[in-house]
C-alpha cells in the first residue's frame, strides 16, 4: 500500500507491476473496496501492467486534507479524483477500468478527458448519471433493489449507516450478486474499508446529489454541467454485463450504444453478478488486456 496527495485527498492505493509498465487504474465500487480487484491486480501485473488500485474517497485510508472540503460524493468529485490521481502519480494517460461507482468514474474521465485514457472497461456499460433524469421511475422489481437509494435520503437512512455499515453492505451485496456464495470474511475485509470517518456523508451525498435531493459542491458545478449533456465516449472500450446482475439486468449493448462513438466492445459474462470483477476476474482481466490491444498496447 502507498500514499499519493493530489489537491483535495491523501489517496491510499495498491500498486504493482513493473514500473514503466503500461499504466491501468481499477476502480471499486459501493459498498465494496479494493479487494475486488484481489484476482486481476496480480494477473495485469504479470503481463507487464502498472497496476494502481485506489481507495475511493471515504473508503479505506483515503483521507480529505482540509476539513472545511465538502464531503461529496457525487460522480464528478470521483471523476476529478481520477484524473487527480494521474496528475500525482505523474501518469500522462492510463486504462481505467471499474464497476459502479468506479466504472461511473472511469466513464466520465473517458467522456471529459479521452487525451488521459488510453481505453476504457466498465461493468453495466454507460454509467453517467443524467441528473435531470431522477425523478423517472423504473420498474418496480428494479426500484425494489434500489431501496437503499431511498433510505440514505432519510435522516434515519443515515443513522442506518453509520450504525450498521457492514449490514446495509451485505443486504446490497446479496441482492446485487444472488448467485454469488461468498465467505461471509470477504464481506468483513471488505467493511474494513468503511470505518473511514467520511465515508457516511461521502455515501449519502452520492446518492443525494444523484437522486436531486442535494446540491453538488461548487468546485464540481463546471464538471456536473457538461455531464448532463450525456457525453458521448471516444477511447477504446469494452463494455461487461453479468448475466446474474441482481439489479441490473445484462443487456447486448444495443441501448447505449450512440454514446461509445469509439472503438466498443461488449460482452456477457455468464453467471456473474455486479461484483463482477471479484466473481469473475478472468472475464475482467480478459477485458483489459483486450481494450490494450484495441489501443495499440497489447504487449
Amino acid at each position: 500500500m502507498r500514499q499519493v496527495q493530489t489537491d483535495v485527498l491523501d489517496v491510499s492505493y495498491y500498486e504493482a507491476g513493473p514500473a514503466d509498465g503500461r499504466p491501468v487504474v481499477l476502480l471499486h465500487g459501493y459498498p465494496y473496496d479494493i479487494h475486488s480487484f484481489v484476482d486481476v491486480a496480480p494477473w495485469l501485473a504479470e503481463e507487464g501492467c502498472r497496476v494502481i488500485v485506489p481507495y475511493l474517497r471515504g473508503h479505506g485510508c483515503t483521507a480529505f486534507r482540509d476539513l472545511r472540503t465538502p464531503r461529496s460524493g457525487q460522480q464528478a468529485a470521483l471523476a476529478v479524483d481520477v484524473l487527480q490521481l494521474l496528475d500525482a502519480l505523474e501518469v500522462p494517460h492510463a486504462v481505467l477500468a471499474g464497476y459502479d461507482w468506479g466504472g461511473r468514474a472511469a466513464c466520465i474521465a473517458a467522456a471529459l478527458w479521452p487525451d488521459r485514457v488510453t481505453g476504457l472497461v466498465s461493468v453495466n456499460g454507460y454509467l453517467i448519471q443524467d441528473i435531470a433524469a431522477s425523478a423517472r421511475p423504473l420498474r418496480p422489481d428494479l426500484e425494489a433493489g434500489l431501496w437503499y437509494f431511498f433510505y440514505f435520503l432519510t435522516e434515519r437512512g443515515r443513522a442506518g449507516l453509520e450504525n450498521h455499515r457492514r449490514g446495509v453492505a451485505e443486504v446490497i451485496w446479496r441482492r446485487n450478486s444472488p448467485e454469488w456464495e461468498f465467505d461471509p470474511a470477504v464481506l468483513d475485509r471488505a467493511a474494513a474499508a468503511f470505518v473511514n470517518p467520511d465515508y457516511v456523508e461521502v455515501v449519502l451525498h452520492s446518492y443525494r446529489h444523484r437522486m436531486g435531493a442535494a446540491p453538488g459542491a461548487a468546485a464540481y458545478t463546471l464538471v456536473e454541467r457538461a455531464l448532463a449533456a450525456q457525453p458521448a465516449i471516444t477511447v477504446p472500450t469494452v463494455t461487461l454485463d453479468g448475466t446474474a446482475d441482481g439489479n441490473f439486468p445484462a443487456r447486448t449493448g444495443e441501448p447505449d450504444a450512440s454514446l461509445f462513438t469509439g472503438p466498443r466492445r461488449h460482452h456477457l459474462v455468464e453467471g456473474a453478478g455486479h461484483h463482477l470483477p471479484f466473481e469473475a476476474p478472468v472475464a475482467f482481466t480478459d477485458a483489459v488486456l483486450e481494450v490494450l490491444e484495441m489501443a495499440g498496447l497489447s504487449r
